[in-house]
């Protein structure tokens, strides 16, 4: 059985990727980083998944299409 994706808080997407906020909120907005997910008002977070997928290829990472099916 597949377990549920954790998300993770910008502290530890700071400590996983070596790159400071600025760059990170800079390179979402370049499209070259995952986007945050909102998880409450005033709270957001990543899927670990994509930031992992993100430090496996950051050169090459991409957003997930609608049809890609990468974990199945």
């Amino acid at each position: 059985m597949r377990q549920p994706d954790r998300i993770i808080r910008m502290k530890t997407v700071q400590a996983r990727t070596s790159l400071s906020r600025s760059t990170i909120y800079r390179k979402i907005a370049e499209g070259t980083f995952p986007a945050q997910l909102r998880i409450s008002t005033n709270g957001a977070g990543w899927h670990e998944s994509d930031i992992n997928r993100w430090i496996a290829n950051p050169v090459g990472w991409r957003p997930r299409g609608e049809f890609d099916f990468d974990d199945f």
